[in-house]
């Protein structure tokens, strides 16, 4: 499976009634942090297929869900479970990190 991008129509199919664990990463193309994790976040993602749903949202096309979620600062990766959110990250971070993560749902 690959990363999944996320539109303000399919943010609530997608994640919020997702039944499963769902990590969103709220992005935009002019930061640059954001374009240093993209690649990390692929490599995550083939580690957690099958158990994860990895999923990006670009904060200016939809600034609907990223304010709804009080998106302030990105990148900033959100973990759902079965809809709900459970856990949240700021920051740049490490293919570990991002794995360990996922483990908190």
């Amino acid at each position: 499976m690959a990363i999944v991008h996320l539109t303000e129509e399919t943010f609530k199919t997608d994640v919020l009634e997702s039944k499963g664990i769902v990590l969103v990463d709220f992005w935009a193309t002019w930061c640059g942090p954001c374009r240093m994790l993209a690649p990390i976040l692929e490599e995550a993602e083939k580690e957690l297929e099958g158990k994860v749903t990895v999923c990006k949202l670009d904060v200016d096309a939809c600034p609907i869900a990223a304010s709804k979620f009080s998106v302030m600062t990105i990148p900033t990766l959100v973990l759902f479970k079965d809809g709900k959110e459970v856990s949240r990250e700021i920051g740049l971070m490490p293919k570990q990190k991002i794995i360990e993560l996922t483990h908190r749902a």
